[in-house]
């Protein structure tokens, strides 16, 4: 899990929004951009070219 100071702090490099916890807890989503960035050894990887596109 991710510090809740960072993670209050974390958002989509792209659009610059909200992301939230994927069901997993593996990554961390962005709705707006429809991108999930991974989370690797508890540190997110808030890459654009790491993200990968999430389904509607």
């Amino acid at each position: 899990m991710i510090d809740q100071g960072l993670f209050a702090i974390l958002v989509c490099p792209q659009c610059k929004g909200k992301v939230q916890y994927n069901a997993k807890k593996t990554g961390l989503t962005c709705a707006a951009c429809s991108l999930e960035y991974p989370i690797r050894d508890d540190i997110p990887v808030m890459l654009i070219d790491e993200a990968t596109k999430i389904s509607e």
